[in-house]
């Protein structure tokens, strides 16, 4: 049976409804992954988080290596466990953290040596060290060690760093050897068409279980970002699943989605709802504001999450003011299960073949593909 299934497609664009199946459960794609970096998803307990109607959670390899360390996470009896998370768990390799520890970083041919962000300690990780510490970890599905450069790289920097990935994935598919692990290859390039056709073809030369397009909203704006999804998606097998790293806003969502993106992860709706700051279908609340003080009505009417079946508009507001810690973790909630509903809609307008009449309501009517963020996702 073939690790991932598309069993609907959308006639008049690229989205396509999935099943990804893992070691720990199917995942129903497209699919939006909450970000618990060091095992945890911030301000919520994973009773309440899966309540919201997430099936997958994403970690970082890098952070667990430093704390709590791979060892200590094997004695806790594995990373499922230490999360006390059933369900699918996806970890970055951390090659993200090149790009945004930079400043602690020092990287060549062979892999990158980091300043520990927390006691300053050398700490170097290649692609087999990468491979083996996600291994150890016993996830779900793991990441090839990439390259992520900013936007404002020199061509010569963002040609040096596919160069580094290609590298680096032949070295992470030969060291991954757990059948139970799903092995997802990333394609760089920047916004550069070229280098993400060179990247994608050696990738997909080397039959990863998965593709990530990484290196994107990372400094180029909404259009450019776009604008290589559309083109990098379609050089990707159509039999694999297509994830997205780091691309969060619901437009931006529903966009990717339109070009055959299954996958999706982002800090957005953790950070903002412990921010004070709410997604709804009629657009942002920011809970500060003193127009809530008297509000006796929930954050989204009809809304069906812990938050809103209990606590109105005017609650929120007290405890984010006396810096209660119940306000953060409320917000959360509802921010995320807004995600959830938001990918529920997705899939449910696919399997209707109504996915692009749905998707230019939400994203706007007056052209193809809009770059415009629509006033709920500001």
């Amino acid at each position: 049976m073939r690790n991932f299934e598309i069993v609907s497609e959308d006639s008049n664009s690229s989205a396509r409804r999935g099943v990804l199946h893992t070691s720990h459960g199917d995942i129903q794609t497209p699919v939006f992954m909450p970000v618990g970096t060091s095992g945890a998803v911030k301000g919520i307990t994973p009773a309440l988080l899966a309540e919201t109607g997430t099936s997958v959670v994403l970690a970082n390899a890098y952070h667990l290596m430093l704390r709590p360390g791979v060892e200590v996470v094997e004695r806790l009896g594995g990373l499922h466990k230490l999360m006390s998370w059933q369900g699918p768990i996806l970890t970055d390799s951390g090659g993200y953290q090149i790009f945004s520890l930079s400043t602690l970083s020092r990287i060549d041919d062979n892999g990158v040596e980091f300043a520990s962000h927390i006691d300053g300690k050398k700490i170097f990780i290649d692609a087999e060290r990468a491979t083996k510490i996600q291994n150890r970890l016993g996830s779900d599905i793991i990441m090839c060690l990439d390259e992520c450069v900013p936007f404002s790289s020199k061509h010569s920097q963002v040609e040096k760093a596919v160069e580094r990935t290609i590298r680096w994935a032949k070295i992470c598919r030969e060291t991954h050897k757990i059948d139970e692990q799903l092995l997802f290859g990333i394609i760089q390039g920047g916004i550069d068409l070229k280098l993400r056709r060179q990247c994608a073809k050696e990738l997909v030369g080397l039959d990863f279980d998965g593709y990530a397009i990484g290196g994107l909203s990372v400094g180029e704006g909404t259009e450019k970002m776009l604008s290589t999804v559309e083109q990098t998606a379609p050089l990707l097998p159509r039999e694999k699943p297509r994830y997205l790293m780091g691309v969060g806003r619901p437009a931006e969502i529903i966009a990717a989605v339109r070009a055959g993106i299954d996958m999706f992860d982002c800090v957005l709706p953790s950070r903002n709802g412990r921010n004070a700051y709410a997604f709804t279908n009629a657009g942002p609340v920011r809970l500060r504001n003193n127009i809530h003080t008297n509000q006796v009505e929930p954050l989204q009417p009809g809304c069906d999450c812990y938050c809103c079946r209990n606590f109105s508009k005017g609650t929120l507001r007290h405890f984010f003011n006396i810096s209660e810690m119940l306000g953060p973790i409320l917000t959360t909630v509802h921010n995320l299960r807004f995600y959830q509903k938001l990918m529920i809609q997705i899939r449910q307008a696919i399997e209707r073949n109504e996915f692009e009449q749905w998707a230019r309501h939400h994203l706007g009517k007056n052209s193809e593909t809009t770059r415009k963020i629509p006033n709920f996702c500001v």
